[in-house]
């Protein structure tokens, strides 16, 4: 069974409506006026389009895209594009959502925002998805800018993606506009350490949630669901950092070794054969057996929503970090803090991709790049800062630390939307 098909085989839950729970407790805990309430549990802006593709063999199809600004008060707008057939207006909602608090927990000049089309890009060919990119680059066009909302990668897209996008938006402002988006490839105004970004982030929490809980990290076994960029680059820093990784899972299912994973065979055989499955010495595991895996550490780095009540009460990781954006919901939430299980929320995580994508959006603006390593050292202490506060206000409030991140987060995009009023 597939990672889409096992999603979808869980009971349906609404992922705006758990983006909207999570904002409630901690506006509740912040005790918030009822105008902040109302403004920051609603987004800003929705643009549906849907727009014309000619696919190569001449037929014209018509695709849904969105584009969603949760709130500017703190700065322009800042979110991924993702390509999906399961994307819809909700999980972009959501997702814009938790880009505000996002950028707010990392302390850039950010609002939150979130697109993508509903499309399956697997099935196009490479020219099929240049051309649904780029239209569809026009379409949000009248959203979309450097002083504005700045899109990068997500699910299913890429830096040549975002390279599309940044050539269309150029040529219809006729010129360059390389801060127009983030994630690009170096040769046109991409940042060095963008694509690691995100996994190294993870890298940098997981270690520091380990000391919190006085963890051996040279003793910690990992498993890690989704098996992309993210994934990926977390397991290879995690082992750098003396974890034994020892299952990790693609959207085709997954592979387990107790004894810890060889993650250069595992990408070899990935690349050789496209499959995890078949890798000597590991068994098969599906990506709903791989959450239940008896390790320490825990990396869903794929889709939202695959922790759910159901199966919450099987996961025998101590400390889970999430990778990707939403895969615990809130009722998940409330019976892994039951159960003493630590999880490091998304909003700190995975921040280590917007916050190079920060890095990137500056370099452009100023025509002036910085070396790998000095963005690296940046990107550590944007991370270890958003940690530390987050444990700070979860222990002053004896909360949770999704809890301590969301009012740190709320806190500073609630002070910056009151201070600017309300217009008219």
């Amino acid at each position: 069974m597939t990672l889409a098909s096992e999603a979808a085989a869980l009971p349906a839950e609404s992922a705006w409506r758990n983006a909207q729970r999570q904002f409630d407790r901690a506006a509740e805990l912040l005790d918030l006026t009822q105008p902040l309430r109302a403004i920051l549990r609603e987004v800003h802006r929705e643009l549906v389009v849907h727009f014309p593709v000619k696919m190569d063999d001449g037929r014209v199809e018509v695709y849904t895209g969105f584009r969603v600004q949760h709130n500017l008060a703190r700065g322009p707008a800042k979110g991924g594009l993702r390509f999906h057939p399961d994307t819809d207006l909700d999980e972009v909602k959501a997702l814009a959502m938790w880009m505000t608090w996002k950028c707010a927990l990392a302390n850039i000049p950010f609002g939150g925002a979130k697109g993508g089309v509903t499309v399956d890009p697997q099935a196009l060919s490479r020219a099929e998805l240049e051309r649904l990119t780029r239209r569809f680059a026009s379409e949000i066009s009248l959203l979309v800018g450097p002083a504005s909302d700045i899109p990068a990668p997500d699910v299913n897209t890429s830096a040549q993606v975002m390279a599309w996008i940044m050539d269309t938006l150029s040529m219809d402002a006729g010129y360059s506009r390389p801060a127009v988006v983030t994630g690009k490839p170096l040769a046109i105004g991409g940042s060095r350490g963008r694509p690691e970004a995100t996994g190294r982030g993870v890298s940098i929490v997981a270690l520091d949630a380990c000391r919190r809980l006085g963890m051996d990290p040279t003793t910690a076994t990992v498993a890690i669901q989704g098996f992309g960029n993210v994934g990926s680059v977390s397991a290879r820093m995690l082992a750098a950092r003396g974890f034994r990784v020892c299952a990790v899972s693609d959207v085709n299912g997954g592979i387990h070794n107790p004894g810890g994973l060889e993650l250069e065979e595992v990408e070899a055989h990935l690349r050789r054969t496209g499959r995890l499955a078949g890798l000597p010495g590991a068994r098969e595991v599906s990506n709903a057996e791989l959450l239940e895996l008896p390790v320490d550490v825990l990396v869903p780095a794929a889709l939202e929503s695959v922790i759910t009540a159901g199966n919450a009460g099987r996961i025998q990781a101590r400390l889970v970090v999430e990778g990707a954006n939403g895969p615990v919901t809130p009722d998940a939430d409330a019976i892994l803090e039951r159960r003493g299980i630590t999880v490091v929320p998304d909003i700190l995580a995975n921040a280590g991709g917007v916050t190079v994508s920060y890095f990137e959006w500056v370099q452009d603006l100023q025509s002036f790049f910085w070396d790998e390593d000095d963005i690296n050292i940046k990107l550590e202490r944007v991370m270890r800062r958003a940690f530390a506060e987050t444990a700070e206000q979860a222990d002053a409030r004896r909360v949770s630390l999704r809890m301590g991140a969301y009012l740190v987060a709320v806190q500073r995009v609630a002070e910056a939307t009151s201070v600017r009023g309300i217009f008219p």
